[in-house]
This record gives C-alpha cells, sequence and structure tokens, in this order.
C-alpha cells in the first residue's frame, strides 16, 4: 500500500523532516533524504503494527492532491512510501516450533493458570511483552542524614 508524505527540505543545520498525515502522530526525520524517507517507511510500519496491536483501524490512505493542499504544509514536498502488504495482514497462520519439553511445560503450565490457549499466551506475551501493562513505581526519597 502507498501513503503519502510530506516532506521538509533539510539544512546543512537542521535534518529531512517527514510526516505521514494519515497516520496521526507519525512522523520521522534524517539527514538525507533518503534516509529520512526510509526512516518513515519504518515509522509508518511501526505505528500500523501498534495500531493492529490495540484493534485499531489503519487509516485509508489519502490521495496526492489532498495531502497537497493540506494547511501548514506550504513549501513541503509531496511524496509516496511504499509498505509491504503484509503489514496489514492479520490472518491466521499455523506454525509449527521446536522447544524442550521443559520449556512446553512452563508455557503450558503458564498458559493454564492464566485461562488461556498455548497459542494465545504466545500471541498475547509477543504483543504485549511482560511488564508492559504494569505501572511505574514511585521514585524513592533520598533519606536525611
Amino acid at each position: 500500500m502507498r501513503y503519502p508524505i510530506l516532506i521538509e527540505e533539510g539544512t546543512e543545520t537542521a535534518a529531512f523532516g517527514v510526516v505521514v498525515p494519515d497516520l496521526p502522530g507519525c512522523f520521522s526525520a534524517g539527514d538525507t533524504l533518503d534516509e529520512a524517507i526510509e526512516a518513515a517507511q519504518e515509522a509508518a510500519a511501526a505505528w500500523i503494527d501498534a495500531a493492529l496491536d490495540r484493534n485499531m483501524a489503519v487509516p485509508a490512505a489519502s490521495s496526492l492532491d489532498q495531502v497537497r493542499k493540506l494547511r501548514g504544509y506550504k513549501g513541503w514536498t509531496v511524496g509516496l512510501i511504499d509498505l509491504e502488504d503484509s503489514l496489514f495482514d492479520d490472518s491466521v497462520e499455523r506454525v509449527n516450533i521446536t522447544l524442550p519439553r521443559r520449556v512446553l511445560r512452563r508455557l503450558d503450565d503458564m498458559a493454564r493458570r492464566t485461562g488461556q490457549t498455548r497459542s494465545g499466551l504466545i500471541a498475547r506475551l509477543t504483543v504485549t511483552p511482560p511488564g508492559a501493562n504494569e505501572r511505574p513505581k514511585p521514585p524513592r526519597r533520598a533519606r536525611r542524614a
């Protein structure tokens, strides 16, 4: 899928800036135009992956003409990034993995304790790494002498 991008020209002291207007908050930069566009592709892929992990809809791509007319980007260059279709593929695929029995036993025990299937547990651990939902601990106060 192709998404339009807006590119802010770089200078000797400032990097090229790139915005993907269809993906709110998705932007990147690079010292060269090539680096900035490559970084924009990586940022867009990460944005889409995170959105799908949260069951959010991924916005459709706007036309180049729509993006060219956006306010606040006067003088910016319009371009395109091409994202692999596999980024949007949420279909289920059967896989065969090899694990030592002792590890498999631990995995099954964890799944049973959390009321999940083995596959469900692996998927959850991949999408939400352990500790990702934990609340940060407040900083310790320094002791007075």
